[in-house]
This record gives structure tokens, C-alpha cells and sequence, in this order.
């Protein structure tokens, strides 16, 4: 659930027993790679790309056009259903939905026949949204995580996730590819790429890279696939797509949203979260996805922090007066990064801000090797965990299963890299074990004691700010991701909140400004956030160009 991050011991790009392989999903799995590479050299824009007619539209904008009968969730649903074959599957090949649910059209006329007799059941009633491949449900889609050693294990159980969107009455318009087990298979991988899905392609260039692991997510709400989706997050897997793809995401306090359902990496940092086009959008599917659990005990910590409705905390005005800290450890790793954000750094000042330079989280940084060691252990533990989850049926049953199901199919799972992290956390023990409890109590210690909480108690801040990550990266299968920077592993590590923001362009590659800061400051993350969006109205749809403008 991870792309970048400053620890070497990590996949660069992070977020997570059989013979052989059933034929279909073989053939499937040789298909998308085939298709990878017949047109990765001859995407051009198609017209499809440029003339939808639901391009950029806001949730808002679709419950407007549902309440004025223009449109229903049916037609709704076909126009995307129609555009996500137009532009993902043919067109540019962007590649960023794995499956679409074949219930889709019964679901949306469903919710259309509820909305007539009884009214809307709230903003997101009969909105078509988009899901990742490690979110699971209990219909006709698969939940992989774009591994095929998950194609025939059925969840008997909505996620808790799934089960928020369902009740507020959205369309599961599908599920959307990602970097394979949301990238903690291998140190050396490709930003999405998965072997069901294939490779995800960035809508701004189309030789560039998504990032991951939510690429898919990314790339959908980019392209106007749908109106917001929802990703997931271990350290960056949230706000680096989203960032290098020009779109909102928010990586909430770990427990804000319940971890039921979702295939794991580690659940001291695992979270789910909105990504979107607009701080607005992200911020009403954001009160749509937290919830009380009864089935995943950290969710009750939000208690007395979570709200139904983050829309109450859009502030145009939300930067006057208030004073936030400047990242300075997470600049400076590219001069064209430095001018942009040096631009978005003068907005937030202009806006009213009081900003204050920091070096302090420097100290963040000697918890890599511990984090590392947190995810080695929790990979095989709670990896376990959710396959005895799928039921006893389910036909892998442990790490080591996925990693013999891999050995076995390695022209379908392992064409490009291999599985060194997913050894090295089958090597480890049970969590009980001091190795463990050292290395969680460090990262605990660096990132939040010392870490955010102290810098900003030190400083009095609101908020802290900094580059998310560097230009999109070329897509490289032969030498993975190499990613030059980025700021994602203090709310990660933290479990603290992270929202990005488009903060201006490079070459006509977006780069996302992040605002990070306590657990639980989701409200005035939002405030700020929505502030500096309104005051700059940097985003800019994607053009689906096949390089960079050099």
C-alpha cells in the first residue's frame, strides 16, 4: 500500500500453492502483457479523451444533474462503464481498472427506483465510484490485489469499506488496478503493475509512471473515470498517485476508517482513503468512509474525532492566520521541484499564512530500518490473518502459499521482478517477538513523540507542509521505480493524517503539495487544504500526451 520512500530497506515502491494456473486467468495474465507491449509505443490521443461529457464533473455536479432528471445512476453508470472501454481498455490503454462489476447497471436502477419513491439517501446516492483490487466485496468481482493467486478466493463478506459505500447508497462501478500486493512483494518493482492487470499508465504522459501503490485509483479519477475512488495506504500508496496524477487524496489517522476487508501489509499504518478531483469531493467521501467498526477494535479511537460531514470544515479563507511549518529535510532534491513549490509556498503566504522553516523532522529518518522491520512481521502476520478471513475455502492459506503460488507461475507473476520482501517477511517470527516490539515502540517514538508532535508543539503549527513527491517517473519494468523524492513517511509511519493537493506543474507533470500533521487533524487539514486549492486552481485535466512537453 506504498510507493516512495527515503528508507533503502523498503520496496521503493511500497503501499503488499498451486502448480499452475487455470487456463482463462493464464491467457488473461499473457494478454495484458501482450497488449502492454504492442501499444505502449503507439498511444495517441483519442478524441474520447478530450469530449466526455462527464469530464471533471463534481459530485455535486452529478447529484444536481440526478436531482434535475438529466441524468439517472443508470445512465450515469452506462456513460462511464462506456468511457472507462473507450479510454482504459482501447484508446490511450491507460490500464487503471482491472474489473468492472458486471451488477453494476441493476444496482444503479435500483438505487434510481429508491430515489424516486423515498428521495436521496445522501451525496453519494447513485454515484458510481471506484474501488481498489484489495477492497474486498462479496459479489461477482474478484479481490486480488492483482496477484492471480487470489482470482478464485471469493471473500464471503463485504469489506467494511464496501459496506459504507453500499449504505450510502454509491455504485461499485468496479475495482481498479495496482501496484501487485499494493507493492511489498519485491524492492525492486514497477509502480503499478500487477500480474492480473497489467501496467497502469499516468493520463498526463503516457510513458510515465502512476506511482502506487492506489494507481489505478488515480488514474481513473485523473481521467474522469469516475468522480472520486477510493485507495489505500501503507506509506504513500495514497498521496503519491494522487499527487503525480494531479488529483485530491487524503491519507487519514490510521483508525478513522476500518482495516476489515482490506489485504494487508501492516495494520499499524494501513488505512483506506478518498481520492478525488476536489477538496470538496474528497472531503464529503471522506465522512462517507469513517465509521465505527465493531470487527476492527482501532476504529473506536476515533470516537470522539470523527464526523459525518467534513464539508463543515471548507474555509476559503482557512489560511489567514494561520501558521505552518515548512519541511525543509523533504526539499531540495530537484531544482524544478524547488521553483514550483517555492510558487506554492509564496500562494500560502499570500493566502495569510505564516510560514516557519523547519529542519526538525530530520529525526524521522532513523526509523527506516524500523519500519521495515514492522512490515516484515506484520506482512506474515496479518497477511494470514485476512486469508483465514476469506473462509476455509480460501486456497491460500499464508504468506508461504503466495509465495509458492509465485514459484510456480513465474512467466505470469514474476516477468519483471522477484519476491526478496515477501522472503524476508516469512523468515520473521510470531509479533511477540522483542525484535518487533523494539522496532514498532522506535517508530512510535521517532515519528510521533519526537517527530510531528514535538515540531509542532515546538513551533505552535497548524499544519506541516512539503513537496508529496518528485515529477512522475519514467515506467521502467526493467530497472523498477526510481522515484527521486518525496515526503510521505512521517504521516505514514506516524498513522497520522496527510492530504495532497495539486501545487503546479513540471514539464506538464503535475507535483501535489502535501499538508500533514497530528492524529486527527483531518478538519483542519481539510481547511487548509481547500484554502490553498481556491487560491491557486492549480489542476489541470490530463491531455493523455504520449511523453512529457520538454
Amino acid at each position: 500500500m506504498s510507493n516512495y520512500s527515503t528508507n533503502p530497506n523498503l520496496p521503493s515502491r511500497r503501499g503488499f500453492l498451486a502448480a499452475g494456473v487455470a487456463g482463462g486467468v493464464a491467457v488473461a495474465a499473457r494478454n495484458a502483457r501482450a497488449q502492454d507491449a504492442t501499444r505502449q509505443s503507439t498511444a495517441t490521443s483519442s478524441p474520447a479523451t478530450n469530449s466526455f461529457e462527464l469530464s471533471e464533473l463534481s459530485l455535486d455536479d452529478l447529484s444536481a444533474a440526478m436531482q434535475a432528471s438529466r441524468e439517472t445512476a443508470r445512465s450515469l453508470s452506462e456513460k462511464y462503464l462506456s468511457q472507462i472501454d473507450a479510454i482504459d481498455q482501447q484508446g490511450p490503454l491507460l490500464k487503471s481498472v482491472i474489473e468492472v462489476n458486471p451488477d453494476a447497471l441493476g444496482i444503479a436502477d435500483e438505487l434510481d427506483a429508491e430515489r424516486k419513491a423515498k428521495g436521496p439517501r445522501g451525496p453519494l446516492h447513485g454515484i458510481p465510484v471506484l474501488i481498489k483490487d484489495n477492497i474486498a466485496t462479496a459479489d461477482r468481482m474478484a479481490t486480488t490485489a492483482g496477484s492471480l493467486a487470489l482470482v478464485d478466493a471469493k471473500p464471503l463478506d463485504d469489506s467494511f469499506v464496501a459496506k459504507q459505500l453500499r449504505k450510502a447508497g454509491a455504485v461499485i462501478l468496479g475495482k481498479t488496478n495496482l501496484s501487485e500486493w499494493a507493492n511489498i512483494r519485491s524492492k525492486y518493482s514497477t509502480s503499478g503493475w500487477s500480474g492480473r492487470g497489467g501496467q497502469t499508465r499516468n493520463p498526463y504522459a503516457l510513458d510515465r509512471n502512476p506511482c502506487g501503490s492506489s494507481s489505478g485509483s488515480g488514474v481513473a479519477v485523473a481521467a474522469s473515470l469516475c468522480a472520486v475512488a477510493v485507495g489505500t495506504e501503507t506509506d504513500g500508496s495514497i498521496v503519491c498517485p494522487s499527487a503525480v496524477c494531479g488529483i485530491v487524496g487524503i491519507k487519514p489517522t490510521v483508525g478513522l476508517v476500518s482495516r476489515t476487508g482490506i489485504i494487508p501489509i501492516s495494520h499499524s499504518q494501513d488505512t483506506a482513503g478518498p481520492m478525488a478531483r476536489t477538496v470538496r469531493d474528497a472531503a464529503i467521501f471522506l465522512g462517507i468512509l469513517a465509521g465505527i467498526d465493531p470487527t476492527d477494535e482501532i476504529t473506536n479511537t476515533s470516537m470522539d474525532d470523527a464526523h459525518a460531514d467534513y464539508t463543515k470544515f471548507l474555509d476559503p479563507q482557512g489560511l489567514n492566520g494561520a501558521k505552518i511549518g515548512v519541511a525543509r529535510n523533504h526539499f531540495d532534491f530537484h531544482d524544478g521541484v524547488e521553483a514550483v513549490m517555492t510558487a506554492a509556498l509564496d500562494a500560502l503566504k499570500q493566502a495569510g499564512a505564516t510560514l516557519i522553516d523547519t529542519e526538525d523532522l530530520k529525526i524521522i529518518d532513523q526509523a527506516g530500518s524500523a519500519e521495515t522491520t514492522v512490515f516484515e512481521y506484520e506482512l506474515k502476520a496479518d497477511m494470514a490473518a485476512y486469508l483465514a478471513w476469506l473462509g476455509p475455502k480460501a486456497p491460500m492459506k499464508s504468506l508461504k502459499d503466495l509465495i509458492e503460488f509465485n514459484k510456480a507461475n513465474p512467466s505470469q507473476e514474476m516477468p519483471y521482478f522477484g519476491q526478496d520482501f515477501f522472503e524476508k517477511a516469512q523468515e520473521k517470527g510470531p509479533l511477540t517477538d522483542f525484535a518487533y516490539v523494539e522496532a514498532l515502540a522506535k517508530c512510535r517514538r521517532l515519528t510521533r513523540t519526537e517527530g510531528i508532535d514535538a515540531v509542532m508543539d515546538k513551533h505552535q503549527l497548524d499544519a506541516i507542509v512539503a513537496p508529496t513527491m518528485g515529477p512522475a517517473c519514467m515506467t521502467d519494468l526493467v530497472n523498477g521505480d526510481h522515484w527521486l523524492g518525496g515526503s510521505t513517511s512521517a504521516a505514514a509511519v506516524s498513522g497520522y493524517p496527510s492530504i495532497t493537493v495539486p501545487g503546479g506543474f513540471i514539464f506538464g507533470l503535475p507535483l501535489g503539495l502535501s499538508f500533514f500533521g497530528r492524529a486527527w487533524s483531518e478538519p483542519t487539514l481539510i481547511k487548509l487544504a481547500f484554502a490553498f486549492e481556491q487560491a491557486t486552481k492549480f489542476r489541470k485535466p490530463p491531455q493523455y500526451l504520449t511523453t512529457a512537453t520538454l
